[in-house]
């Protein structure tokens, strides 16, 4: 099979390693518009879980992976100065570009040479190919060239963010929540490295406004969050890498392919960052293509296998992350509450944890929270 993957992120690179791996007679070409070293953003966060979920068919990968990830059992919130600790709610990071670059070594090893620097501008320069992978991310080219036939819908988050990286390393998954005399800001931040951190920045559109964000520049609008985060930042400067305000786009496709394209990861749907689940998703769609092209003896069944199996647990997915989201959108109003509702109000915000389940989860925050309530 000659296979043309548009996309160099987690799940392009990902499908084409596995693919060639297990079909070495395989002719597969990948085609990234930017540089092997170029990426946006800083760290990127899995669940407890991390890669559990890929140990199974990829221990290799997996093994290559977790020495390079950073791990905490606990998320903590800050607000008004005090802070309180949500326990048993485990994540793991890595940094964007160390991911990257293990992928593509992976990649490599399979004797695929991704093409960098290549831009495809049209699929139909893909002619000749029995299958093209888009993997082509938020912007997807693949997809604004053919919404309708892929059923596609985009719609954006009001709250702005701006995704920057400091030195300073958080002890655990944390947000800090600060109100000042224009509006009201989060932060989330978390450490990827020994070194380093992610500081992702929201707030919603009345503070964006208030600051007059949208006439400032990256240096003066980066020098704003500094002064608004001080304390938490304790020193430490934010470092910007194309850190410009943004709206989080909702992208779902009803039709996960069209003739012989299909999509996976970010160009197919996205999920908040509030959740950090996007990575694993896009590896996941790669996982599920892989597993249906190779149950089915044809391309048009395979496609239609891929969409029928995986799209009822991205959708679940999906609906928990517009949930949380939501909840982010009013985080202003969410501030007023005292700290432990309003921490309980954080840890059930998806909807899919309840009373029963945070005991079993978070037995210790649990106890502070309903001794604070006078429950027992």
């Amino acid at each position: 099979m000659r296979i043309a993957v548009i996309g160099g992120g987690p799940g392009g690179l990902y499908f084409a390693y596995l693919w060639k791996k297990r079909h070495p007679d395989a002719e597969i070409d990948l085609f990234e518009q930017n540089a092997a070293g170029a990426t946006w953003g800083f760290g990127v966060v899995f669940s407890e879980q991390a890669l559990d979920f890929l140990r199974a068919d990829d221990p290799e990968t997996v093994d290559a992976i977790t020495p390079k990830m950073e791990s905490w059992k606990n998320i903590t919130l800050n607000l008004r100065g005090e802070s309180v600790e949500i326990d048993g709610v485990g994540f793991s990071s890595i940094g964007r570009l160390a991911l990257l670059t293990i992928l593509q070594e992976r990649v490599r090893s399979t004797g695929i040479t991704p093409r960098f620097d290549t831009a495809v501008q049209s699929v139909d320069e893909l002619k000749g190919y029995d299958l093209i992978v888009a993997a082509d991310g938020l912007n997807s080219m693949v997809r604004r060239g053919n919404e309708a036939a892929f059923g596609a819908s985009v719609a954006h988050s009001s709250n702005k963010f701006a995704w920057y990286g400091t030195t300073k390393p958080f002890a655990t998954l944390s947000q800090t929540f600060v109100a000042t005399e224009r509006g009201s800001f989060n932060a989330h931040h978390y450490r990827y490295a020994k070194d380093m951190s992610t500081f992702l920045v929201e707030c919603d559109a009345a503070t964006w406004e208030a600051y007059g964000f949208a006439d400032k520049s990256i240096e003066e609008s980066q020098a704003i969050c500094e002064e608004v985060f001080a304390a938490t930042l304790d020193g430490h400067r934010l470092i910007s890498n194309k850190s410009v305000w943004r709206n989080f786009p909702w992208i779902w496709n009803e039709r996960w392919s069209h003739g012989n394209i299909v999509l996976i990861g970010d160009a197919l749907h996205s999920a908040h960052f509030s959740i950090g689940s996007g990575t694993r998703l896009a590896i996941e769609d790669a996982i599920a293509l892989t597993k249906a092209l190779e149950s089915e003896s044809g391309i048009a069944p395979a496609l239609a296998r891929y969409e029928a199996e995986r799209k009822p647990i991205v959708k679940k997915l999906v609906t928990a992350a517009r949930t949380s989201a939501d909840w982010y959108e009013h985080f202003p109003a969410h501030m007023k509450l005292d700290l432990m509702d309003f921490a309980y109000s954080y840890i059930t915000r998806s909807g899919r944890i309840d009373d029963a389940r945070l005991r079993a989860m978070s037995p210790a925050f649990m106890a502070r929270y309903e001794a604070a309530k006078g429950q027992s």
